[in-house]
């Protein structure tokens, strides 16, 4: 079975079947075959090869780890759980946006909390001037999905939506900035995802509670991980169904 995650990661990171062989002192038939075959390397091949495309191996060979390993690790990736979003320290969020060098990624419905800061969008722009990926998600205003959400937290049925529109404008001006890209969804969102390179902030969602009041969990990626790999996937997928938004 093709590796294409591998395939990919490869292609994005600008390296070819040689230059993987000779960091890992392999044969570049034995790369082509880790790839065309699925293959799986040895452990001090996968840490390489992980390392070199900015990855975790868990991505990389999701059937590599023992199941039992992967829960161990996966206790290790949560540094802090929050009772409630509101009682996040405002200096965590400024480090983690400050920090990120590689990934900064968003997804939520309106994120009224982040809008509320007049310099967020100054700051994403000059990330993504330094090279930072950019990708925000937020909710199609006229989705059935936001509706729900809003009638479930007791807000009332439109309310959320005009959340949603003013965060658009908030972030409108960032529309044609390179490494910068805003997509609109409209998928139950069980939690809203905060991801600065490899620490993740996972706001939980509560039937009847507003986002601010339900708990947080403060992630941390590890390679051979699979709890912050999961919300990564969980944001491809909803990236992957989304549009671009109409402003």
């Amino acid at each position: 079975m093709t590796n294409e995650r591998l395939r990919d990661a490869m292609l994005r990171n600008g390296l070819g079947l040689d230059q993987i062989a000779l960091a890992t002192k392999v044969d570049p038939k034995t790369v082509e075959r880790w790839i065309t075959k699925g293959r799986l390397p040895y452990p001090r091949h996968r840490r390489t090869i992980a390392a070199m495309v900015r990855e975790t191996e868990n991505y990389l060979w999701p059937d590599a780890i023992a199941p039992e390993r992967k829960a161990e690790i996966a206790e290790s990736e949560v540094v802090k759980v929050y009772p409630h979003r509101h009682s996040v320290p405002n200096d965590l969020w400024e480090r983690l946006l400050e920090g990120a060098e590689q990934h900064i990624e968003m997804l939520n419905y309106a994120g009224m909390f982040l809008t509320d800061n007049p310099t967020l969008v100054r700051k994403l722009r000059a990330k993504a001037e330094d090279g930072v990926k950019v990708r925000l998600l937020v909710g199609d205003p006229a989705s059935r999905a936001v509706a729900r959400r809003s009638d479930e937290e007791g807000i009332g049925k439109g309310t959320l939506a005009a959340k949603v529109r003013n965060a658009m404008a908030f972030y409108k001006p960032l529309a044609e900035v390179p490494n910068v890209t805003v997509r609109s969804h409209g998928t139950t969102l069980y939690n809203s995802i905060y991801r600065f390179d490899d620490d993740m902030l996972v706001n939980t969602h509560v039937y009847g509670f507003m986002g601010a009041h339900a708990p947080l969990l403060h992630l941390r990626r590890l390679a051979g991980g699979d709890l912050f790999e999961t919300y990564s996937e969980s944001f491809e997928a909803v990236w992957n169904a989304a549009k671009p938004p109409k402003w």
